[in-house]
């Protein structure tokens, strides 16, 4: 796996929109917005975007039958074929802060 992008302080301008850009539509779904964070990571000549929110949000960023996280990654697609540059989409629960 790559390493961490950062975009604070002058880093990827199209990494950073992509990353706001993904962390404000999760933040409209889920219940707890403030466990909401994004982590870029170059692998090869794209750009991985892993998303982490609540357990109990979880169900909330994937959808029915995963519906809502193939129509973000749509999104992502359609924003990344602007740029001439891969992102892809992974969601994952933040299990740093114990469900309770």
């Amino acid at each position: 796996m790559g390493q961490p992008t950062s975009v604070a302080g002058g880093g990827d301008d199209s990494t950073g929109n992509m990353k706001d850009l993904v962390a404000e539509i999760a933040k409209a779904l889920v219940d707890s917005p403030e466990s909401v964070s994004i982590e870029a990571f170059e692998e090869g000549e794209a750009t991985v975007l892993r998303l982490r929110v609540a357990p109990g949000d979880i169900g909330k960023v994937i959808g029915k039958q995963g519906r809502t996280a193939r129509s973000l990654r749509t999104i992502l697609a359609a924003a990344s074929m602007k740029l001439r540059h891969r992102f892809s989409l992974d969601i994952v629960e933040d299990d740093s802060h114990p469900a309770g």
